[in-house]
């Protein structure tokens, strides 16, 4: 995390600056690149590939069929959220999916508050190695449930407990087309990191509105 201060126009307080960095993970074509889109003010930079016949048996295409391109390094993106005295800057990371570029998370990862796991019902399992890899980090994250069209609809409660979820760490669904439910995420993350930051009481709240 990092902070800087300036001199707002017209006023003797300094603006308190906050530079967050934000992974967004999870399996394959869940998401990830479409929610750093979608929050991006800045045009995203993705790194998207198109699937070729290389890919058949390596990528595993169930119940993504339609999919044509793939992340193979990383997508990028920026929001700024405006408050008195304080904006706070969110630096997006989506990782790659697949198997063979998950040695690329690390990296991604260095440095960050705090992670967004996405996942698909239709492909829940593809979620258990970003659930797995974050706790082991103790990077703080949140389940965004990203709501397909035509997917089953399971109670909050059945994906905690198909995920293994300890009760504390939030789950949440959402639509990553949306920005309004895009952005909701990332208040949830940001507020649940600084929950367990242990923050002192003096210290001023972070807390974020839409």
């Amino acid at each position: 995390m990092a902070c800087a201060t300036s001199e707002p126009h017209g006023s003797s307080l300094p603006l308190l600056q906050l530079q967050l960095k934000i992974v967004v993970a999870g399996g394959f074509g869940v998401g990830k690149t479409t929610m750093v889109a979608t929050l991006s003010e800045i045009i995203p930079l993705t790194t998207e590939e198109i699937l070729t016949t290389a890919s058949e048996g390596v990528d595993d295409l169930t119940g993504v069929r339609d999919k044509t391109a793939t992340t193979v390094a990383m997508d990028f993106g920026r929001i700024t959220f405006l408050q008195p005295q304080r904006h706070m800057v969110l630096y997006l990371f989506g990782t790659p999916g697949q198997e063979r570029f998950w040695f690329t998370w690390e990296d991604l990862t260095y440095g960050a508050v705090g992670a967004v796991v996405l996942a698909d019902t239709r492909r829940l399992e593809d979620s258990f190695t970003a659930v797995s890899y974050f706790e082991g980090k103790n990077v703080p994250f949140v389940v965004a449930v990203n709501q397909f069209d035509g997917a089953y609809h399971y109670e909050p409660d059945e994906v905690r407990q198909a995920l293994d979820l300890d009760l504390h760490i939030p789950l949440l669904t959402c639509d990553v087309r949306v920005r309004d439910s895009a952005k909701h995420v990332l208040v949830s993350l940001v507020e649940h990191s600084i929950a367990l930051s242990h923050r002192p009481a003096s210290e001023p709240s972070h807390e974020l509105s839409l």
